[in-house]
């Protein structure tokens, strides 16, 4: 008997045993999960929780997992279908109760649902490993339930499944994952590996999402030392901090831990990073999380060497900033969106605050740069080169680059076009609207007393003779490394 003729003969005795058989509870259950993910609706409501829980992992999973099921459904729809036509199965030997409603009109092979569901599980699994444990027996229920409806031969099911699992594939070879990334931050540096966290004295702000990331921290790193404080108790706490710890720690938002930056470089002690605050864009460019992350990092005693950005100017403040520093209407829009962030809350705040600056009649600001008075709506400085277009912060993947990312929108009329078109444009393409450089450092003069910037979302006032530069991968910090580093 040819091959052929023995692989579609065992095609269908499975198909009768799986599809005869009686299941406690199946019967009810599996037809419901199918229609459930008709046009992948379950799917796209699942990502739609992984997304709520508000993890970055969790985001880029979901997103991730939605891509991949549009690409395989595409392909399904557009070559699978039409490449075989294949009939459906019988339904002779169906029980009537676990039959669909409404039986498929399309050809068998292979299957869309299949497709769908291993698309989805596999791209969330390749971006989160403990959300794709958590999809894989719901994916796998969903691929048996075609059979047991009838509405598929188990061939379909598997060559749906590994469509589904190239699809998912495919976007990660256009999209490449966070493990596939260069990872930010180098070089290596040697650190204190502390079991059990013995010698990590944390600073937790109160003000910041900070009880359950702790705890969590707490159960992974026993011996370590969490401190609670307010955001007014922070410097003196970090002081304190400081002189009895191995390694300094704060847990908060990008604020708390711009905060940390100078005592650790006066006190020459490495700083372990906890993400806790609305905005954690240091931490998450560090590849650090949640407390998994810290805790693994912490304990293999994996740190890095990274640049810290500096600004001061002559009589007036100085500080040091991890993230960005800016001048012009951010800072503006930094101060209007902290005012109605307690009532809306920050996104919404953001929103509406940046919609109040692109229909008021604000100036523009006046900078002297080498010798020439200009007029300007924005100045972003970020430490090191960040890979997103315009200037919302994106990622880094390098944060020992020695560089500033500088932008420059010019002063004119319209600012809300203007910002618009620079937020538009390339991050080194220069136009009658913006202009980008990648410097050392940056003079800044002719600005009035009071001008007001912000440094990782903090506000403060400069005045002329400001100096934007860097120090040089002044600061080590904790942050997982992959095997092998």
């Amino acid at each position: 008997m040819p091959l052929r003729t023995r692989l579609i003969a065992l095609d269908h005795r499975t198909f009768d045993a799986v599809a005869t058989r009686h299941w406690p509870g199946a019967d009810r259950f599996l037809p419901r999960l199918s229609r459930s993910a008709n046009h992948g609706l379950l799917w796209f409501g699942v990502a739609a929780g992984i997304a709520a829980t508000g993890s970055p992992r969790a985001r880029r999973a979901a997103l991730r997992g939605s891509s991949s099921l549009a690409l395989a459904s595409a392909a399904v729809n557009t070559l699978g279908k039409r490449s075989v036509r294949r009939a459906r199965p019988l339904l002779d030997g169906v029980p009537l109760m676990r039959q669909l409603k409404r039986q498929p009109v399309t050809t068998s092979f292979p299957s869309g649902h299949s497709a769908s569901a291993a698309a989805f599980a596999t791209g969330v699994a390749l971006e989160s490993r403990g959300w794709g444990a958590g999809v894989a027996p719901v994916a796998a229920a969903v691929a048996l339930s075609r059979v047991y409806t009838g509405v598929h031969f188990p061939s379909d099911v598997l060559a749906g499944a590994a469509l589904g699992a190239g699809a998912a594939f495919a976007v990660r070879g256009m999209v490449p994952t966070r493990d596939l990334l260069p990872p930010p931050g180098r070089p290596r540096v040697d650190a204190p590996a502390l079991r059990g966290g013995e010698g990590l004295v944390l600073l937790a702000n109160t003000a910041a999402r900070a009880p359950e990331r702790t705890e969590a921290l707490l159960e992974a790193l026993p011996l370590a030392e969490v401190v609670r404080c307010g955001p007014q108790e922070l410097g003196a706490e970090l002081e304190k901090a400081a002189g009895r710890a191995r390694v300094l720690g704060v847990c908060g938002g990008d604020g708390t831990v711009n905060a940390a930056v100078p005592v650790a470089l006066r006190h020459g002690l490495p700083l372990a990073v906890l993400p806790g605050g609305t905005l954690n864009h240091f931490a998450y460019d560090i590849g650090v999380e949640d407390p998994r992350d810290l805790c693994r990092a912490v304990e293999a005693g994996d740190a890095v060497a990274v640049d810290v950005g500096r600004f001061s100017s002559e009589g007036g403040p100085q500080g040091y900033f991890l993230n960005t520093f800016s001048l012009g209407v951010y800072p503006e829009l930094v101060r209007l969106r902290d005012h109605w962030a307690h009532r809306i809350g920050s996104r919404a705040a953001a929103v509406l605050a940046a919609a109040r600056l692109l229909h008021s009649d604000r100036q523009p600001l006046s900078a002297e740069f080498r010798g020439r008075q200009r007029a300007l709506w924005l100045l972003f400085a970020g430490n090191c080169t960040y890979h997103r277009l315009g200037f919302t912060p994106g990622r880094r993947l390098d944060l020992a680059d020695g560089l500033l990312d500088v932008r420059i929108v010019h002063g004119g009329r319209k600012p809300g076009t203007r910002l618009l078109a620079a937020a538009l444009a390339g991050p080194l393409r220069r136009s009658p609207a913006q202009a980008a450089a990648r410097l050392s450092g940056l003079r800044v003069d002719g600005l009035e007393e009071g001008t007001v910037a912000t440094y990782d979302g903090e506000v403060t006032a400069v005045r002329d003779g400001l100096l934007i530069d860097k120090l040089p991968e002044a600061l080590t910090v904790y942050r997982p490394l992959p095997a092998g580093r």
